[in-house]
Parts: structure tokens; sequence; C-alpha cells
């Protein structure tokens, strides 16, 4: 009976990390292969459809992707009028 229950946790092991690696693949390769995603990126500036001089169609990163969000303004504060002494010690 030991040697069912080594088989079967072993069996177990191995279709836990089959479902973990389905699981990666589904969530990262496939997003990136999808023209939907690619186009999402290109429209952030992020990435550029090149074609070589024989017509095939390729991708390439060109710069960092532009966030939804734009970046606030700095604001630059104007220094106080009091006066602070430094004195050593």
């Amino acid at each position: 009976m030991k040697g069912y229950k080594l088989i079967r946790t072993f069996l177990i092991g191995n279709l836990c990390g089959v479902i973990m690696a389905a699981a990666v693949t589904f969530v990262f390769a496939i997003p990136a292969n999808s023209d939907y995603w690619r186009m999402e990126i290109w429209k952030r500036g992020g990435a550029a459809w090149t074609s070589d001089k024989n017509g095939h169609l390729g991708w390439k990163w060109t710069v960092e992707p532009v966030p939804d969000i734009p970046h606030k303004k700095r604001v630059i504060v104007p220094p106080s009028n009091v006066k602070v002494r430094l004195e050593q010690l």
C-alpha cells in the first residue's frame, strides 16, 4: 500500500507542476504574442511595427511605454523670508 501512496503523491505533484506551467504561459506568453496587446503597447509609444525589404512584419521595442496617468508638474516652493542662523558647537 505504501507504493501506491508514493506514486499518487508523485502524480499529484506532476499535475500541480503542469497546471502552474500552464498558468504562467496563459498569463505571460499568450498576451505577449497577441496583436491586441502589441497595438496597446504601440499606442503608448513603447514599440513599433517594422518591415524588412522582403515585406516580413516584425516587432521592435523602442522606448519606455507612456503611463496612463500623466506626471504631475513639479512645484517650486519659493524660499521663506525667515533667516536661519547656524551656530557652530
